[in-house]
């Protein structure tokens, strides 16, 4: 009887540690949220300035004069460093607030392989579109990027929650869709960046933080 007493003690205590394990909990449900939020955002702001004065427009597209390429692609670059910055530093903060309170550590081992994980596909995507909109190929920089970051996404979803590999499906699928729609990337970044992250998030919440 005491044997029995021991081992089922072991597997409570087995289990304790699993359940606590970095690599089983969710990311914040709240960051997925901030993140859709400041996508959207960032979205609104590039929508007015693609509809400035003085520019030809096809769909959501826009073929700048060469006067203004420069300075126009640099607005957009800079624009979408700073939605990533945003939008990391409230992932960050969310999910670090929700490991407090489950008493868990958010940098370890677990979290530097899901980094390791996120940062190749990101990189690359990244190169990818910048070397689209180098050679004047704006209009596969949205399909990209969404294809790209739900690749990186699988990829580190066997370091966190399940969950995160569907987000990360259904951005592969959007991003494969915009391709054949070149004059709604600006929507279809939106949808993928914006509106799915806040969809996950308050599935998160509901799922695990409720």
């Amino acid at each position: 009887m005491r044997r029995e007493d021991e081992t089922i003690e072991t597997l409570n205590q087995i289990r304790s540690i699993v359940d606590k394990s970095p690599r089983l909990i969710s990311l914040s449900g709240w960051s997925g949220v901030w993140a859709g939020v400041v996508a959207l955002a960032g979205a609104y702001v590039a929508h007015g300035w693609l509809h400035r004065p003085g520019y030809e427009h096809i769909g959501t597209e826009i073929y700048a004069s060469i006067s203004h390429f420069d300075s126009f692609t640099a607005n957009f670059i800079f624009l979408g460093i700073a939605v990533f910055a945003l939008a990391l530093g409230g992932v960050i903060y969310f999910t670090g607030r929700q490991a407090h309170k489950l008493g868990v550590k958010v940098w370890n081992d677990a979290s530097r392989q899901m980094l390791v994980q996120l940062f190749y596909p990101v990189f690359a995507g990244s190169v990818f579109c910048f070397m689209f909109i180098y050679y004047g190929c704006g209009m596969f920089v949205a399909p990209t990027s969404l294809v790209f970051y739900g690749l990186a996404l699988i990829s580190a979803g066997r370091h966190s929650d399940s969950d995160i590999k569907y987000l990360g499906m259904l951005e592969v699928t959007l991003g494969c869709t915009a391709l054949f729609f070149p004059g709604g990337g600006l929507l279809f970044w939106a949808l993928g960046f914006g509106v799915l992250h806040i969809l996950y998030g308050i599935m998160m919440r509901g799922k695990y933080e409720q």
